[in-house]
């Protein structure tokens, strides 16, 4: 499936409020990341549901596609397709890389 099919059938899936669309979506994406880290401390942890790293592996990637369902609505809220914000990205590392700036902090470096 190429991302802009998954994008727009992200819509189908789409039940909230066109109003509180962006802050919906960021803290439901924030969300999603905590609970992909949840998963992964479990397993660190040791816990006995955790210790077998299929199954949490399994857990890690549904938690991913709830994940990219989000980044999918965000995208499209902002008028964006996810195929640009794809392509957006790859050339800001292709960029980076470049500069040999990949490691280090801020959005600009």
């Amino acid at each position: 499936m190429r991302l802009a099919e998954y994008q727009e059938q992200t819509e189908k899936y789409a039940v909230y409020p066109d109003d509180k669309a962006f802050p919906y979506l960021v803290t439901g994406l924030v969300s999603e990341v905590g609970e992909l880290a949840g998963h992964l401390a479990k397993r660190y942890r040791g816990d006995e549901n955790y210790r077998d790293v299929k199954k949490t592996h399994d857990l890690l990637v549904k938690e991913l596609g709830d994940i990219l369902w989000f980044v999918a609505r965000l995208s499209d809220g902002l008028g964006y397709r996810l195929d640009d914000v794809a392509i957006l990205n790859l050339e800001k590392l292709k960029s980076r890389a470049a500069r040999g700036v990949l490691k280090g902090s801020g959005d600009n470096r």
